[in-house]
């Protein structure tokens, strides 16, 4: 009966979000053409921030933040990268309501081809990427990366690259911290736990809380792509065990040595 009552309020809420979503892009596509930049960003953030009051509202998924002084601190640094953990839809939408400065995402390019949701999207100026042709990805991420953050924008790269599972780890890649070495910008670590609540290939929300915490600002200059992101992932991984330990209770656990056991 739970999981009934789950789905149906899940229901309501892609129904809110489907039917707010063709007169909010509508007028987002009107004001394009007149306008860009950050009247265009505010106006499409405005959307996700009232999806995420309507998951809250609706659906009972609600979220809390840790690191403040961590994001004060990087409310402060000249450019910033912001590499979070990534388990859903949520994180997505929840981001530019939630951070200091605009967002400038480094998505696939097959997004801009979803009716209205994605046509919107192509009237922000954001990095859209093709991700079959590698090199010329890295050459539009760069360049364009650069140029957000000099305006004053965050670039935001999820480094798993896709949504993990609740408890899973994926593979870390370089990118979001290859960026950060070639521009000097600091890069921002993020755990959360939106799998809880929205878990990846579903539809369905659960109610409950959802942690954001936020890291400390790791300085890129004089540091390896590769060496950095394993800083990243330790510190992302080891705080998502914190925050969630009911999702990696199923985790071998790793001997230990017992100290009044003589060494060979």
């Amino acid at each position: 009966m739970q999981r009934f009552f789950w789905a149906v309020r899940s229901y309501l809420f892609l129904a809110y979000m489907a039917v707010s979503v063709v007169p909010w892009a509508t007028v987002v596509l009107l004001v394009s053409i007149f306008t860009r930049g950050d009247r265009v960003y505010w106006l499409c953030a405005g959307w996700l921030t009232h999806s995420i009051s309507a998951a809250r509202v609706i659906c009972g998924v609600r979220h809390r933040m840790h690191g403040l002084d961590n994001l004060a601190e990087a409310n402060r640094a000249p450019a910033v990268i912001v590499l979070p953990k990534h388990q859903s839809t949520w994180e997505t939408f929840a981001f530019p309501g939630l951070m200091p400065h605009p967002l400038a995402y480094v998505f696939k390019r097959e997004l801009l081809y979803i009716p209205f949701f994605g046509w919107a999207m192509a009237r922000m100026d954001m990095i859209h990427i093709d991700r079959t042709r590698r090199s010329e990805a890295w050459r539009r991420v760069a360049e364009q990366g650069a140029r957000h953050m000099k305006h004053g924008s965050w670039v935001i790269m999820f480094p798993e690259g896709t949504r993990a599972e609740r408890g899973a780890k994926g593979e870390y890649k370089a990118g979001g911290t290859r960026l950060a070495v070639t521009t000097g910008a600091a890069v921002l670590p993020i755990a959360v736990t939106s799998a809880r609540c929205w878990p990846r290939k579903t539809f369905t929300l659960r109610p409950g809380v959802i942690d954001v915490s936020i890291g400390p600002l790791m300085p890129s200059v004089g540091r390896r792509p590769d060496e950095l992101m394993r800083e990243v992932e330790a510190w992302i991984e080891t705080e998502m065990r914190r925050l969630d330990p009911e999702a990696y209770a199923a985790e071998p656990v790793r001997p230990t040595a017992d100290p009044a056991t003589p060494r060979p």
